[in-house]
């Protein structure tokens, strides 16, 4: 069993998953636009618009996106992507990236129940929880 998160953006969904690409690495699997849909999705207006973008980054983490179809999006803060490495470096990179042009909700740093933690709202409004494990004995 996994658990994928998805998120969905206001038109600029092929900006947001290119930012995350350069910022957590990866590759993208997928990548379909609405022109590449059934019949229903022909709308000049949205045509070059995300249907669905997969991007794989470390060790078997997948984030998935498209851009809203039908409705405006209303953003919500009843989620989180959350992050969870044991490489500091990598923590502190993805941490550093993720809150650039941001905001950093809770500074990355060393936390009272191991490890380091550090929470952002990033440049799209996303928001971020990214993890340094705790190094066992």
């Amino acid at each position: 069993m996994k658990c994928d998160m998805y998120l969905t953006f206001d038109g600029n969904c092929e900006e947001a998953m290119l930012y995350y690409k350069a910022v957590l690495g990866g590759e993208f699997t997928v990548t379909m636009r609405y022109a590449d849909g059934p019949p229903e999705y022909s709308n000049p207006e949205i045509e070059n618009k995300i249907m669905h973008q997969t991007l794989i980054f470390g060790d078997g983490c997948e984030l998935k996106a498209s851009d809203s179809f039908h409705e405006p999006l209303n953003k919500g803060n009843n989620f989180h992507v959350s992050i969870s490495t044991s490489n500091e470096a990598q923590a502190f990179s993805f941490f550093k990236g993720l809150s650039k042009e941001g905001t950093v909700t809770m500074p990355f740093e060393e936390v009272f129940w191991g490890g380091k933690f550090g929470s952002c709202i990033d440049k799209f409004g996303v928001q971020w929880m990214v993890s340094l494990e705790a190094k066992t004995i």
